[in-house]
């Protein structure tokens, strides 16, 4: 599986982006995907993931209420919806995917797309 993101961008705090990757090929109803970040000089930490086939989703801490994460079954596409941009949004985010249960350790994940910058000014 080639995972490609998209829709990164410089924004002002407050305004809202949205994230799309996009799976070379179909994804089988067994996998997860998730999305997670790295700001400059920290550790890769996860974001939210969704059950591809139950659209089960989890968030963290940082992105509850603010950030939402989709499905398109039919483009074989997620999306993370990113409302209320903070500065400390600031980071690489990248997707990933993962077969059989979820979970937010990047170990965890099998697949990963090549990253899209995203950068809210203060």
């Amino acid at each position: 599986v080639q995972l490609q993101a998209s829709g990164g961008g410089l924004v002002p705090a407050g305004d809202s982006l949205r994230l799309s990757c996009a799976s070379s090929r179909r994804i089988n109803n067994n996998y997860f995907m998730a999305w997670f970040r790295q700001a400059p000089g920290k550790e890769r930490e996860f974001v939210a993931f969704i059950g591809w086939l139950s659209g089960t989703t989890s968030y963290a801490d940082s992105a509850k209420g603010r950030f939402t994460v989709s499905r398109d079954n039919a483009r074989n596409t997620i999306h993370l919806q990113m409302n209320s941009l903070k500065p400390e949004d600031t980071a690489v985010y990248y997707c990933a995917a993962k077969i059989y249960g979820y979970s937010s350790f990047s170990r965890d994940y099998d697949y990963w797309g090549q990253g899209t910058l995203v950068t809210v000014s203060s």
